[in-house]
């Protein structure tokens, strides 16, 4: 071949290869985001447990610390709050049945994970985070007093 004819031919392959390496090193910190992103989602569920077991039942400060991270489309209709009793059952009206309340569940569920990947539009269905604590005060202290918190 000529020199003439191969003069834009390391153009063209540097634009091909430097679109597959930068794909893939933004897809590894895509995933490593993910990563992250899936640790705070642990994290919010046991800080919204934890509020659960000490705050008077469904109260708003529960939805509250299970999205204390601002991630996009996350929202307190993500972060669901259980009453169980001592067998692990679910309470269905935890305010009328207050005295079977042993232990406080808190799930994060239906929540979707947007990657960034360019050239790919690629999401996935967070697993769904639970965490149970034995219950507390539930926002009633010693003096009898329901405290909000």
């Amino acid at each position: 071949m000529s020199r003439r004819k191969q003069q834009g031919l390391t153009t063209v392959e540097f634009a091909i290869c430097g679109a597959v390496v930068i794909t893939m090193i933004l897809a590894v910190i895509e995933l490593s985001r993910a990563m992250f992103m899936l640790s705070v989602l642990k994290e919010s569920t046991r800080r919204a447990a934890r509020v659960a077991a000490v705050c008077p039942i469904n109260d708003p400060a529960i939805g509250a610390a299970g999205t204390f991270a601002k991630m996009p489309g996350f929202s307190s209709s993500n972060v669901v709050t259980e009453y169980l009793n001592s067998t692990g059952g679910v309470i269905g009206d935890p305010a009328g049945n207050f005295g079977t309340i042993d232990y406080v569940r808190v799930r994060l569920v239906n929540y979707k994970l947007q990657l960034w990947i360019p050239f790919m539009n690629a999401a996935f269905q967070a697993p769904s985070f639970s965490v149970t604590l034995p219950r507390e005060s539930l926002g009633i202290p010693r003096t009898g007093v329901v405290t909000p918190c």
